[in-house]
C-alpha cells in the first residue's frame, strides 16, 4: 500500500472513527483501526463489535492495500505532524506502516488487516433519506432522555418508528419520557419500528454537519443493524433486541393548567435553583399562580439545602387554569430546556403528583417531554 493524503484530512477522518475504537476487549485488532484503500480513496474503519465507523478520503493511491495500527499511537502521531502531505507505505512482510511527512519519518507496527472484523457495506435497498439538520435536532432531543445502565437494555436505546410519511422519536429512562416527530420527504413503502442504542445515535448526530442535507437509513434485513449513511461516512450499529414500553400510555390526555414562560429565563433560574437542589435529589418546588387582569401570571422556582442555604426565582408567566405547586428534578429540567430551540416553552400540569410536560412554543416542531414529579418530602 502506498497513499499519500493531507495530514488535515487524515487527522480529521480519524478523529470521526476513533470514537468506535474498543478499550475494554480482549481482542488486540479491536484497538486498532483499519486502513484500506477503496476506488482511489483511502478508508478508515474503526469497531467495538456493537458500531462500525467508517470514513472515506480523498487521497492519492500508488498502490492498494490494507493494514490496521494501534488507533491511539496513530492518531496522536498523526495530530503532531505538520499540515503537509503525508505519505504512507505498508511494508507487508513486517506489517509496519511508514509515515513520510516533511521532515518526520516514522513506523508503527500493524496488525494483518484478516483478523479485523468484516465491515458490512451500505445497502441501497429499501433506504429513507432523512434530512440531516431535522435528525440532528430529533436525537438530540430524544437520546438524553435514555437510560444509562444496562439493569433494562431496551431504555438504553431510542425507539424509532417509520409510519408512512412520519419518523418518531422516543427515549425514556423511567422518569422521563421524550417523543420526537418530523416528516418524511417521502412515504416508506411499509412501517417498521427499530430500537437504536443512544450511544449509536449520539454518534450519528455528532458526524453531522451543517451541509449534509441528506442522511440514508436503512435497515438490511436478517443483519440485525442499522445503517446510516453520510456519503462519505458510514455508521452501523447493532440494533436493541426487546419491546420499547407503550410510552403513548404515558402520554397526559388532558391539563389543568398550561403555564407560558421565556426559555432563557426559566434555564437560568432552574441553573440557579440546581446549586441548591443537587444536595437534595436534584429537588425543586416549583408553584404556580394564574393571574388577573392587572398583574401577570407568575411561577416561583424554589430549592433548599439543610447545609448550604436556599434559592428562589420569580418569573413572570402567562398561566392559563389554575394554580399549582409541584416538585420537579431541575436537573431533568436544564436538560430538556437545553434542547428547546424556541423562545418560549410552555409547561402542562394537571395536579402535583401525575406527571407534567414541556413543551417548546412552536406550530412547525412536534416535540414532547414528561417529567414525573418528586416527592416534596425528598
Amino acid at each position: 500500500m502506498k497513499v499519500t493524503c493531507l495530514q488535515e484530512n487524515l487527522s480529521k477522518g480519524l478523529s470521526i472513527v476513533s470514537r468506535a475504537v474498543s478499550t475494554r476487549s480482549t481482542l488486540p485488532v479491536l484497538a486498532n483501526v483499519l486502513l484500506a484503500t477503496d476506488n482511489g480513496r483511502l478508508k478508515l474503519s474503526a469497531t467495538n463489535l456493537e458500531i462500525v465507523i467508517t470514513c472515506w478520503l480523498g487521497s492519492q493511491v500508488a498502490e492498494d492495500g490494507a493494514v490496521t495500527v494501534p488507533a491511539r499511537t496513530f492518531s496522536d502521531l498523526v495530530n503532531n505532524l505538520p499540515p503537509e502531505p503525508i505519505d504512507l507505505t505498508l511494508d507487508e512482510t513486517t506489517q509496519t506502516l511508514n509515515l513520510d511527512c516533511k521532515n518526520s519519518k516514522s513506523n508503527i507496527k500493524g496488525i494483518d488487516y484478516h483478523e479485523f472484523p468484516l465491515v458490512p457495506d451500505p445497502d441501497n435497498d429499501g433506504r429513507v433519506k432523512v434530512n440531516g439538520r431535522i435528525l440532528k435536532e430529533m436525537i438530540s432531543q430524544v437520546a438524553f432522555a435514555a437510560a444509562t445502565d444496562d439493569t433494562r437494555p431496551t431504555l438504553t436505546g431510542i425507539m424509532t418508528n417509520f409510519e408512512e410519511s412520519t419518523v418518531t422519536m422516543a427515549a425514556t429512562d423511567g422518569f422521563r419520557l421524550s417523543v420526537r416527530k418530523a416528516p418524511l420527504d417521502q412515504p416508506v413503502p411499509a412501517p417498521f419500528q427499530v430500537i437504536i442504542p443512544a450511544r449509536s445515535l449520539n454518534e450519528v448526530a455528532r458526524v453531522i454537519s451543517d451541509d449534509m442535507e441528506e442522511i440514508f437509513i436503512s435497515i438490511p434485513e436478517g443483519r440485525n443493524q442499522v445503517i446510516f449513511d453520510m456519503k462519505s461516512v458510514v455508521i452501523i450499529s447493532q440494533l436493541i433486541d426487546g419491546a420499547f414500553p407503550d410510552y403513548t400510555a404515558v402520554l397526559p390526555k388532558k391539563q389543568m393548567t398550561r403555564t407560558v414562560l421565556n426559555t432563557g429565563e426559566l434555564i437560568r433560574a432552574c441553573k440557579r435553583a440546581n446549586i441548591f437542589a443537587r444536595e437534595a435529589s436534584h429537588t425543586a418546588r416549583i408553584r404556580i399562580e394564574a393571574g388577573d387582569e392587572i398583574t401577570p401570571g407568575k411561577t416561583t422556582i424554589t430549592a433548599t439545602s439543610s447545609e448550604t442555604g436556599d434559592n428562589e426565582a420569580q418569573l413572570d408567566a402567562s398561566v392559563l387554569g389554575d394554580g399549582i405547586e409541584i416538585a420537579f428534578n431541575v436537573k431533568y429540567m436544564i436538560e430538556v430546556l437545553n434542547v428547546m430551540n424556541t423562545p418560549q416553552v410552555a409547561i402542562e400540569t394537571t395536579t402535583s403528583m401525575e406527571p407534567g410536560v414541556i413543551k417548546p412554543i412552536d406550530e412547525d416542531t412536534d416535540f414532547v417531554h414528561v417529567i414525573m414529579p418528586m416527592h416534596f418530602g425528598q
